[in-house]
Order: C-alpha cells, then structure tokens, then sequence
C-alpha cells in the first residue's frame, strides 16, 4: 500500500485529514464510517441517505463521536464544516459538491443512483469510490474516461472481490506470470431460478434483504463481479456462464487449467468462479522456467507449472477506506475498467415473461445475470443486465432467454441509458 499507514499518520499530525463523503447509510455505509472512526488522517464529513434521521445515525458507531449537523442545503453544509462539525444530509449534492470533500464513496446500492453519484462527483472533481459493481459492469468505462478527463480516480472499492481479485492479478502480472484464471469462490447454493420467495425463510434467519440473498443464489452477483474483473485486467470468459466448476482450494490449480493439463478450460487467460470455494479470491498461474518452479517447491506452492495465489478473504466496507486514500495519495484505483468492455454482463429470464410485462430489478422474479463476450453481446444487441429494470417487454420470451434490445423498450428517463449511449459510441 505504499506507506499508507505513515502518510494519514502525517496527515492526522498536520491535522488535515483527507475528508470523504458518504452516500448510502445502510450497512455497508455505517461499516464504512465506523472503520474511519478508527484510523487517523482520514474523516467523513457528511453523510447522505434517504432520511435525515437514518443519515445522522450513519455517524452513531463512530469512536470519534463528531458533532453531527443536519443540513438541507450547500450554504448550510458549508457553515456547519467551517464550524468543525460532520453533516447529515438527504441531498446527494452535499456530499459531491461541499469544499474540502477529497473523495465520495457511492453505498446506495441502486445502480441508477450510482451512475447519477458518481457523474456529479466526477463533474466537481471528487474522486469517486463505486461499491456498486452492477453500474460499473454497465457503464465503467465512460465513467472511468469521465473521472481521467477531470483529473481524478474512478475506482472500485478495495474489500470487494473485483478489488481483490485485481490485487492478486496485479501482483502475479507484475511478477511476470502466466495468470491462468482469475477467480472467486461461491458459497451459496447456485440457483439460477431462485427469487425473492424461494429465498425468503434463509435470508430471515441471515438477517438479510431477500432480494440481496437472491442475486447472489441465482448467480448474478458472481456474474457481474466477475464481469468487472474481466474488464479491469482484460482476462475474457471462457464461455457464456463460466464453467462454475466444483473445487477445494488444494485443487484449485488443477481444476482452473486448460483441458490438456487435465483441467475444465479450453484457454489460458480467463475469469471463472469456483463453487465450493470460500471464502476467498484466487488467481491461478504458471511458469515454465524451472529455476523459478524449484524456488517455488521449495515455497510449498506444489511441483508446478501452475500456482495458485489465493487471498483467504475480502473484508467488504471495511477495506473501502483504504481505496479512498490510495486515489488520494497516489491516484491510482483498486480497480477500474481498462477501456472499451471485454465482457457484458447480461439478462437471461427466469420464467416465461409476456408481453407488456415491465422488468423488474436484479435479484427479483424476471431475470438473473449472466456473462458474454463483449463483441458477441454486442453483435446479437444482447440487454446489458443494468439497463433491464424498468424495461417494457414488446413480446414474450421464454425462460432461459437472453434478453435483447429488440424484445424491450428501455427506459428513457435513466442516466444508465444516456450513459451507455455514449460508452456505445465512444469505444465502438
């Protein structure tokens, strides 16, 4: 990390701590601003959520226990700062445009709101932090070029398994490895018919969102985040889906490799996900030089030629500080798409879908993500998975169908759209 720790220790001596806006007080959210209350050189100074009162109480686990001002506007914002005091707000607006915000991290999880956070960040040269992996498998990498063109950091959030993953790829890519596969293990039960209702008893006993629960059961979670990884390190899929395969971690260098080394891949150089696996990320690699491969038996990472580096977990909220004062200090991210997409995440139904039907959301009853090459999604004008809630269904579709622009009429009023558009023409 680059001596971190000693540069918000020097910020928190000269008192002039990097200072971060938060939208998004859920748990993720009051994760993050507890864990900021614990570190030094580093603060949030407001705190955005639908409610003033759910946005105040963002503030309520911090060790720091600030004095918390609720504020309706800019003006008011700004006076509460200037008296040494942190904001709770309903407007998103405070946090991307208040003086001396360094940073604004997105914990909205709503992808049209992050999309909207994140260009108005962009546009009042805030680094922005996106914790919303849908909106940036659908729009990334215009947001990306958006946040490079202003002069600041689109990234990832550090904690999330894009992120990880990415550190692990980065760290074998530097190296000089052959990187095999980039992975993540999956520990709930793949179901890709799940919804809402089949997961409602599981995600009462977890404590959880059903819909949440759902999107990771029915494996769009796995898709889009793998989706991400894809566009980040340029690694592709090795076919629609990804192969899934089941594994331990012991066995993970030889179930990852190509079909001709006894594994389920018919190339090197691709993303996949291992069920069976978790928790934890994984980047399987290879060597064929046979002075390293010595070094490394004697590192017990096994005879060779493939290695596995595996990461044995990601600490979601807590690590997303970390990601703030990397864009900080040394303007770099923990993940972000490196140009036009490699890979699409896309729409596949559920259940017959009739026309006149409007789409639902990720993790509800219409539709689950899935993974595709970009230029194959692009040729048959597959329905990127962001841009499918909201939808109007022109005609009926099976189940088992990906869903494309000529079977919908998509949403108009959403900034994804407008976004996209752009994206489309920009990296055609």
């Amino acid at each position: 990390m680059n001596e971190i720790n000693t540069r918000l220790d020097q910020r928190e001596r000269e008192g002039r701590p990097i200072v971060v806006g938060l939208v998004g007080a859920g748990q993720m959210g009051s994760e993050i601003v507890s864990q900021v209350g614990e570190m030094r050189g580093m603060e949030i100074g407001v705190v955005v959520d639908l409610s003033p009162e759910r946005a105040r109480h963002g503030f309520a686990h911090s060790r720091k226990k600030p004095d918390v001002v609720v504020a309706d506007t800019l003006a008011d914002a700004e006076r509460a700062r200037a008296a040494g005091a942190c904001v709770a707000t309903t407007d998103y607006r405070i946090a991307t445009r208040l003086s001396g915000v360094d940073a604004v991290i997105d914990a909205t999880g709503s992808v049209r709101m992050a999309a909207t956070v994140a260009m108005d960040a962009i546009d009042h040269k805030k680094h922005i932090v996106m914790m919303s992996v849908e909106a940036d498998v659908t729009v990334g990498p215009i947001l990306r070029r958006l946040a490079d063109n202003a002069g600041v950091v689109y990234s990832l959030a550090a904690g999330d398994e894009p992120a990880a993953i990415c550190e692990l790829y980065r760290f074998a890519d530097a190296l000089g490895f052959e990187v095999v596969c980039a992975g993540k293990g999956k520990n709930n039960p793949l179901n890709i018919y799940s919804t809402p209702e089949t997961e409602a008893d599981k995600a009462k006993q977890r404590k959880m969102n059903p819909r949440m629960l759902c999107e990771f059961v029915d494996g769009s979670k796995t898709a889009i985040e793998m989706t991400a990884v894809s566009n980040a390190t340029g690694l592709v899929i090795d076919k629609r889906g990804m192969h899934g395969a089941r594994s331990t971690v012991p066995e993970l260098n030889s179930v990852f490799v190509p079909v001709a080394d006894g594994g389920v891949l018919s190339r090197s150089g691709v993303v996949d996900f291992a069920i069976g696996v978790h928790p934890g990320v994984f980047v399987v690699v290879r060597t064929d030089n046979e002075h390293i491969q010595a070094g490394m038996k004697d590192r017990d990472m096994g005879p060779g030629p493939y290695y596995t580096l595996y990461r044995p977990f990601h600490l979601c909220s807590v690590e997303v500080p970390l990601t703030v004062a990397q864009a900080v200090f040394y303007a770099e991210s923990s993940g972000h798409p490196g140009g036009k997409l490699i890979t699409e995440c896309i729409a596949v139904t559920k259940r017959d879908i009739a026309a006149g039907e409007t789409l639902d959301g990720i993790g509800e009853f219409c539709y689950r993500g899935s993974v595709e090459h970009a230029d194959v999604a692009q040729k048959e004008r597959l329905l990127p998975l962001g841009l499918a809630q909201g939808c109007r269904v022109r005609t009926a579709i099976p189940r088992d169908t990906a869903i494309t622009y000529d079977m919908v009429e998509v949403d108009e009023a959403s900034v994804l759209v407008d976004l996209r558009r752009m994206q489309d023409k920009l990296y055609r």
